[in-house]
């Protein structure tokens, strides 16, 4: 059995399943509904960033887009298909998630990590391919983790452990990361590190990424497609100066802000009052 299931993969038709769109999506969580009425499409190979204050339902969108959540209304729409009509497994080859808080066996190895990522495409009795190790080896190049391929996962410091996780997910050649507050207990180098992975896999590898950010000029600087939310609604979406806002933020998180031009990215920068 896999450790985590809920990873992308390649197809093996070069047919692209990136295009993620929910119509009229409303989900319960218990008697409480989280999210009403949501109506939204994630822009294909950009990287778009889910912001809002705790308990605006950034996480649970999450987990419906990766079919771990089922809408109480509406539908998820994955290139044209509703979730609920694909099997676990489908949905596995097509849609990667890593949320914050992954656990793996203690001394697992990274190398042993990645290897799960192939697990959408193994047949029962199969046997590990030389495509399997080809996966494995570039996703372990790409996030920069080779070096690291034989030590334990629980030796490593929190920013290598995300690397390790990510490379996982890429080991399966998927279009589609989803990433649920991936820079949470990272220091600001690995913070930075990790953003910088996520804007390469948008641009070299035509990825598409969705994340939760709390850090708002995280999420301007290195996000090109912003979805701010509150109680469960969309209040904005667009590109980062159509969305960052003092009126929007105040609306939102209820902080006064005064919001400038960051002076080395040009995006929006955000002054908390």
């Amino acid at each position: 059995m896999p450790i985590f299931s809920g990873y992308a993969a390649m197809t093996t038709d070069n047919k692209r399943y990136d295009k993620i769109e929910g119509k009229g999506v409303s989900i319960d969580y218990g008697p409480r509904r989280i999210v009403t009425n949501l109506d939204l499409a994630i822009p294909e190979r950009r990287f778009t960033a889910l912001i809002g204050p705790n308990g605006s339902g950034k996480s649970t969108i999450l987990r419906t887009f990766a079919a771990l959540m089922k809408p109480s209304e509406g539908s998820i729409l994955l290139d044209g298909r509703d979730l609920s009509s694909l099997s676990t497994r489908d949905v596995a080859k097509k849609v990667g998630v890593l949320f914050q808080g992954a656990v793996a066996p203690e001394g697992l190895t990274v190398a042993d990590l990645v290897r799960q990522g192939r697990y959408p495409h193994q047949q029962l009795f199969s046997r590990w391919s030389a495509d399997d190790q080809e996966a494995c080896d570039e996703a372990l190049m790409l996030t920069g983790t080779t070096d690291l391929s034989d030590r334990a996962l629980d030796s490593l410091s929190g920013g290598q452990r995300q690397r390790a996780w990510i490379a996982m997910t890429l080991a399966q050649h998927g279009e589609v990361l989803l990433l649920d507050e991936p820079t949470t207990y990272l220091d600001l180098e690995h913070q930075i590190e990790l953003m910088k992975l996520i804007t390469m896999l948008v641009e070299k590898r035509a990825k598409t990424v969705v994340a939760v950010l709390h850090d708002i000029n995280q999420a301007a600087r290195f996000a090109e497609h912003i979805i701010m939310l509150k109680d469960g609604r969309i209040k904005a979406a667009g590109k980062p100066e159509t969305v960052i806002s003092s009126e929007m933020i105040f609306d939102v998180f209820n902080v006064k802000t005064m919001v400038i031009r960051d002076p080395v990215a040009g995006t929006p920068l955000c002054i908390p009052l």
